[in-house]
């Protein structure tokens, strides 16, 4: 009862805040877009090739670009709070792929809202965790490290490892919302986007100054089993405390930003990230909602739609789009899977953003071939949202593709 118990409460209040007309109807989204990264893309190191990949997806109806700006401990400008990525740095140390991406991308009437990919978390060599250990969170037993994506605690170098940087510390929250405010000012984007790493793991906690904030607020120390519910509802408070922090002061500098976020579901990230989500869209701490649906088969992708907080959150008010994963890696869905799946997230009500670039029509663009699929998203567009040009008969794109 305890663990569904914030579950009911929020479905309680959403209910009781509707039936008075407190809360809005539900919200229909028209948002059409895709996250670009650099890895593993050639995108952001040729200024020819933004330009060309920017007005390729303006003419397939795409109306918003979510580029990654802050990954792997690195930014890719030059930043104040952090070093700028090495490999821009050699291969194009006078571009700015953001601001770019800006520019191009606004001149033709779309926005640009920059996805800060690794949230709270950092390379476990990081130049701020060697700098600033007391940032650093905490197991009970002191260890610090995570092996995420495929790396192993034992084997791999430190670099590939991870930690998480504590999102209480006045410190840590200065430097974050420094990172965010600095590309929103110099390339005059219309938001940023955080996601799942903008959290606090449930078994972390431990460390000398969460210790000592917990114990002035309570008079006591923290309860050793970090799936106590006081100490986890204390610790998501810091989260939703830095994300407040946040709102308050993009509304100072530029209030038409947005806040877009894009969790895991919502039972896992309340449980074991400390996200929730919920509350924060709720207490409209976020603008924007893209709730990552990666499911391979149309069957399990037209379930996930259906999850009950997929289903409340059609009733919030604010856009909700749907994560489509396009193509990466050996996984690139067919066209006529993507059709369906758009389809369907289109009828509920859902914009769509598609993970990522490369697999729209570029390195992985699969046996389809880069043409075929171009074409085939442009009339998807069309046909789901009213939006997209008709490209020229065999026109290929080549903006995507990596060189050979």
């Amino acid at each position: 009862m305890k663990k569904a118990l914030p579950v009911l409460v929020t479905a309680l209040l959403t209910t009781g805040l509707h039936g008075v007309g407190l809360l809005p109807a539900a919200a229909s989204s028209q948002r059409v877009g895709v996250w670009l990264t650099n890895s593993p893309s050639p995108l952001y190191y040729d200024r020819n090739r933004i330009e060309q990949a920017v007005k390729e997806l303006a003419a397939a109806g795409f109306n918003t670009l979510y580029p990654n700006v802050w990954s792997r401990g690195t930014t890719f400008h030059r930043s104040r709070f952090a070093p700028t990525e090495p490999a821009l740095l050699k291969a194009a140390p006078g571009l700015d792929p953001i601001c770019q991406i800006t520019r191009s991308a606004q001149r033709r009437g779309m926005q640009v809202i920059p996805w800060f990919e690794y949230g709270m978390m950092e390379p476990a060599d990081a130049e701020v965790v060697r700098r600033h250990p007391e940032w650093v969170l905490q197991r009970s037993d002191g260890s610090t490290l995570y092996a995420m994506h495929g790396a192993n605690l034992k084997t791999s170098p430190l670099r590939d490892l991870r930690v998480w940087l504590n999102p209480a510390h006045p410190g840590v929250r200065a430097r974050f919302i420094g990172l965010i405010q600095e590309i929103v000012q110099r390339c005059g984007v219309d938001g940023i986007q955080l996601d799942d790493h903008f959290a606090w793991p449930v078994e972390l906690g431990y460390d000398p100054y969460t210790r000592a904030l917990f114990s002035k607020e309570k008079g006591r120390e923290p309860p050793t089993d970090f799936n106590n519910r006081e100490w986890m509802s204390w610790r998501r408070q810091q989260l939703t405390g830095l994300l407040r922090e946040l709102r308050r002061e993009l509304r100072r500098s530029n209030d038409k930003a947005v806040i877009s976020l894009s969790p895991g579901p919502f039972r896992f990230a309340y449980n074991h990230w400390l996200q929730d989500w919920e509350i924060w869209a709720l207490g409209k701490l976020v603008d924007d909602l893209v709730v990552q649906n990666y499911a391979f088969s149309v069957r399990g992708f037209a379930r996930d739609l259906d999850q009950p907080a997929l289903v409340k959150a059609r009733q919030w008010g604010l856009p909700v789009e749907i994560g489509i994963l396009a193509g990466f890696g050996g996984r690139t869905p067919d066209m006529a899977t993507l059709n369906q799946k758009v389809e369907l997230a289109a009828q509920r009500g859902h914009g769509v953003i598609y993970f990522y670039w490369e697999g729209l029509w570029g390195t992985y663009a699969g046996p389809e071939g880069a043409s075929l699929r171009r074409d085939a998203f442009t009339r998807l567009h069309r046909q789901a949202f009213g939006r997209g040009q008709s490209p020229a008969k065999g026109q290929a794109s080549s903006a995507g593709a990596a060189p050979r």
